[in-house]
């Protein structure tokens, strides 16, 4: 393992694996990642993959487009599939006020040269035969959405870095991160690792890793359920997979995952998880599944797909979800700590990692971002924030789930 470089960056998700790829791409091949125990093992490992172009802030939709790219770029480089299915996206529109803002929205997809249309509820019925269309007002349509396997986006860009010059190194959990002189010093189980940069992808661990630096960073995980359906015989009928869709009225997002469906709920009381520290032998690990406490959604769910009632739960799965006090990643440098620089905090990981792994990288390297977006930036909350303010926060943005802002 290098002793010294230019660029550590500590954790190996989807995000940590794309600030390597770009800075490696961008030439600074003296970068090594460090990841505690396997690629993906923290919240990537069992995330759902969407990939969408939807976003209200035109500035975010810039990283979802680069997400995807950077992903179908690295598989292309690497040879790694990344089982990319390009099914589209709809965002219904529960209420009048929705679809007058898809709308407003079209100009922005139109500058970006994002395919974007507004759909009626019967072109949505075509679209999508299974949802009732009877209580919507019809949908944004973004055309080019899809979603990837996580593991295999997190290896195709791990491996395109490595061929560009790059290093990781797998079961090297860094202990401390300290200032030395005119570098940063990173103690692992492997011997120091002395770097001009260090990256902090760590997402909810980095909380505790940077509390020494006497650093508060308003990072903490809820509990965030998906289930996965036994098979949908009209799903199973047909020759092409159903555009993927999201919905504020039941607060939550749907694929199609083989012949059923992948739903993910937000519900209105989110539970938190690990608010006094992560367990120190915590690993690719889930929680038990508590479908009680999202019945609610999951009874609109069926009222808007009733084929999901009728079919059978297949897999629950309960993990950890990185919030911050607005539901925005921290990307940039931290402030009268040169060279340190944040990468944390993502609860979209795979839809906004490959996009912000550019950004960041762009930073770093050309010392500016690559385009203004001061809404990630790793400053905003200050060092102050209690736990208290920061978790009414997260659960007021998590229980909003899918609603959109009044302005964009």
């Amino acid at each position: 393992m290098k002793s010294d470089v230019q660029v550590a960056i500590i954790g190996g998700g989807i995000v940590g694996a794309s600030v390597l790829y770009w800075l490696a791409k961008m030439g600074w091949t003296g970068s090594v990642l460090l990841e505690r125990r396997e690629l993906t093992s923290g919240s990537t490992w069992h995330a759902a993959g969407n990939t969408t172009y939807f976003g209200p802030y035109p500035a975010m939709t810039r990283l979802f487009a680069g997400s995807i790219r950077t992903y179908q770029q690295a598989e292309s480089e690497s040879d790694q599939s990344i089982s990319f299915h390009q099914t589209g996206g709809l965002r219904l529109a529960a209420t009048k006020r929705e679809l007058e803002l898809f709308k407003v929205y079209e100009s922005y997809y139109a500058q970006l040269g994002i395919p974007y249309h507004i759909r009626t509820p019967e072109e949505v019925g075509q679209l999508h035969p299974l949802i009732q269309t009877d209580q919507i007002f019809g949908a944004a349509h973004t055309p080019t959405d899809g979603h990837v396997d996580p593991t295999g986006a997190t290896q195709a860009l791990a491996k395109a870095a490595r061929g560009f010059g790059a290093q990781i190194e797998r079961h090297c959990p860094v202990t401390a991160v300290y200032r030395d002189d005119a570098a940063w010093m990173l103690e692992t189980d492997k011997g120091n690792v002395r770097a001009q940069h260090v990256v902090v992808a760590t997402s909810f661990w980095a909380r505790e890793l940077l509390a020494p630096l006497k650093l508060n960073v308003p990072l903490y995980a809820t509990q965030h359920q998906e289930m996965i359906t036994e098979t949908i015989p009209e799903l199973a009928a047909m020759d092409i997979e159903v555009p993927a869709w999201r919905d504020s009225y039941v607060s939550c997002s749907v694929r199609q995952e083989a012949h059923g469906v992948l739903a993910g709920v937000y519900e209105s009381e989110p539970k938190f998880w690990a608010l006094d520290g992560i367990p120190k032998d915590f690993k690719e690990e889930l929680f038990p599944s508590e479908l009680d406490r999202i019945m609610p959604h999951l009874e609109r769910l069926i009222e808007r797909m009733p084929s999901f009632g009728e079919a059978g739960i297949k897999i629950t799965n309960n993990g950890p979800m990185c919030w911050t006090p607005d539901g925005l990643p921290m990307l940039g440098p931290v402030p009268e700590h040169e060279g340190l620089w944040l990468a944390a905090g993502f609860n979209v990981g795979i839809g906004t990692g490959g996009g912000s792994g550019e950004f960041l990288a762009h930073w770093i390297t050309q010392g500016k971002p690559l385009f203004e977006l001061e809404a990630v930036h790793a400053d905003r909350f200050g060092n102050d924030m209690s736990t208290e303010d920061a978790l009414k926060k997260i659960r007021a943005v998590y229980a909003r789930g899918y609603q959109l802002p009044d302005r964009i």
